[in-house]
């Protein structure tokens, strides 16, 4: 959080007298301090519970005597001054701000300090990070709403000082608030969600999905694999470990997702494990992935989870390398080629590969539940899994459902009016080829019109990167027309892209020419799609171009968690609908 421009606001004050200036200096440099104290509590930045805690202190002193030296009348009389007064104001409104927020995360440290420092008695014992979570979720509830606080008290103050930095120093609290306000709020709902849904109260069962994203699916990847979490009074464990071929396809369906679902996707969506997140939206295979385990064994899940390799690699970074039982070593650099390339080229032999993968993700699972209460060694990993939206849960229990939606691990497809462009692929081949698929979106928004909206254009750009050279034919085999020849290598996708609601498409062009596609409703959301095929080493650009309802809210670009991060720019024209 920076806090400058104090220096010009200090010459300015030389005007009402040199008091005053000597107060501005005093102020600028107890914020300076400030922040600079701040600054070091970056990731990275200091090691121990007991630097933070003293760095903390560090920061709070310095933010308390600059709300001190603004809280008193001769400052108040400063901000009714011309020249200066708008700068005394902005100044004293960061100063108390700024305090309030140091309070805060003194606060919070104090309360987290049991949880970082919580240690299991044995392997997968959770219960003395639960407590230490129950006892956190009301203290990052209440410094949310201060947080909050302590930013509309910035937004209240004036925006345009004269004093560029000034503005600068405010505009950068407000954002930097607002950024802590959603984390804190998250992890208040973390805190408060994790102990029931890891059996505080009694036990619970997950279906535990890991996704194959060489061949793309809506929530990221096929299904290669699946098994059981359960959790019971802070104990965790995975069981039942089994490749995709452990589940069988129900006659009928499993889940009643409605007739605009079956339309999209096709009654195999809520009946067979292999298609059953072809959409985004989560709960809906989530709660397919549920009722085919109900389906096939009779006993009904508390809830899905799902993560996928790249996932994988991110634990194995926090938890270090696990060791299969033939003697090979799995690391944080080699899971996903392993799983995802070399695994193809090595067993020839469907069934050995899937054992092999089995392997993998039982090794990893085991590790991963003897090393869940450190949770300071954890912490980053599942943070940047749900940022890229590698690991998502879903819960039965409505309540939990409702707080887990409002979350990015929810994994939903939100219905909010909002600027939105969601690339969604789908592999239509059966091949293993997005190993190899490159994505680029561009999303260009344009200024409101006098009907109150606008034009926009989302460029998608798809790259079938397959090297030269044999590739196993399992992964370049295409299932989708097996009996016509297909030069090796090729793909076909189909693609689609999530627009926000109340938008429409008056174009699509593929490659510069205009194209017929197809356009369907998903939660609301107008969906535009177009099979393509993809030669080896092609590249295929698509241009929506939309007319879509104006807002001022900020963009939204969910990224599907494929193998290769999707490359995304956003543009926006700032031209609101007020009078010009």
């Amino acid at each position: 959080m920076a806090v400058v421009g104090l220096p010009s606001l200090a010459l300015g004050l030389v005007l009402a007298g040199g008091w005053a200036a000597h107060l501005g200096l005093s102020v600028r440099d107890h914020l300076e301090a400030t922040r600079a104290a701040l600054l070091r509590l970056r990731p990275g930045g200091i090691g121990s519970a007991r630097s933070v805690a003293a760095t903390l202190a560090e920061a709070r002193a310095h933010a308390a005597e600059a709300r001190r030296l603004t809280g008193g009348p001769y400052w108040a009389m400063l901000t009714h001054l011309p020249v200066v007064g708008d700068g005394a104001a902005t100044t004293r409104g960061l100063a108390a701000s700024v305090a309030d927020i140091t309070d805060v995360l003194a606060g919070v440290e104090r309360t987290a300090t049991p949880f970082l420092s919580a240690s299991a008695k044995a392997p997968g014992d959770l219960r003395g990070a639960l407590a230490a979570l129950d006892a956190m979720a009301p203290v990052l509830r209440d410094g949310a709403a201060r947080v909050e606080s302590a930013r509309s008290r910035v937004m209240g103050t004036p925006a345009s000082t004269g004093l560029a930095a000034l503005d600068g120093a405010r505009d950068t609290v407000i954002r930097e608030a607002g950024r802590l306000h959603g984390m804190l709020s998250q992890g208040a709902e973390a805190a408060a969600l994790l102990p029931p849904m890891l059996g505080r109260d009694g036990p619970r069962r997950y279906f535990l999905a890991f996704e194959t994203n060489a061949e793309a699916r809506g929530t990221g990847g096929l299904v290669g694999a699946f098994g059981i979490l359960k959790a019971d009074g802070g104990g965790v464990s995975v069981a039942r470990l089994s490749a995709n071929t452990g589940m069988a396809a129900s006659a009928k369906p499993v889940v009643d997702l409605g007739q605009g679902f079956v339309s999209r996707y096709g009654r195999g969506a809520t009946t067979t494990l292999s298609v059953s997140n072809l959409s985004p939206h989560f709960p809906y295979a989530a709660a397919t992935w549920t009722g085919l385990w109900r389906r096939q064994t009779g006993q009904e899940l508390d809830g899905a989870i799902a993560t996928d390799p790249v996932g994988l690699s991110y634990i194995l970074g926090a938890i270090g390398p696990v060791k299969l039982p033939g003697g090979e070593t799995v690391t944080a650099g080699n899971v996903v080629d392993l799983t995802e390339r070399e695994a193809y080229a090595r067993y020839t032999d469907p069934a050995e590969r899937k054992k092999y993968l089995i392997r993998i993700a039982g090794a990893v699972s085991e590790a991963l539940t003897g090393r869940l209460g450190e949770p300071t060694r954890l912490l980053p990993a599942f943070a940047r899994m749900v940022s890229e939206r590698r690991l998502t849960v879903w819960s039965r229990a409505e309540d939990e459902q409702r707080r887990l939606a409002a979350t990015p691990i929810g994994g939903v497809l939100p219905e909010r009016r909002e600027p939105y462009a969601g690339l969604v692929v789908n592999n239509s081949a059966g091949t293993k080829l997005d190993y190899y698929l490159d994505r680029s979106l561009t999303y260009e928004l344009g200024p409101c019109r006098p009907d109150g909206m606008r034009t926009s254009r989302v460029r998608v750009r798809l790259t079938n990167d397959v090297p030269r050279g044999p590739l196993p034919a399992y992964v370049t085999g295409r299932l989708d027309d097996p009996r016509r020849p297909h030069a090796p290598g090729s793909n076909v996708l189909w693609v689609s892209l999530y627009a926000g609601l109340g938008a429409k498409a008056t174009a699509v062009r593929l490659d510069g020419r205009p194209i017929s596609f197809y356009s369907e409703t998903e939660r609301s959301h107008p969906v535009y799609s177009k099979v393509l095929e993809f030669a080896p080493g092609q590249s295929r650009t698509l241009e929506f171009d939309l007319l879509e309802p104006y807002s001022a809210a900020a963009p939204v670009v969910p990224v599907q968690p494929l193998v290769r991060p999707q490359r995304t720019l956003v543009t926006a024209d700032a031209r609101g609908c007020g009078p010009s």
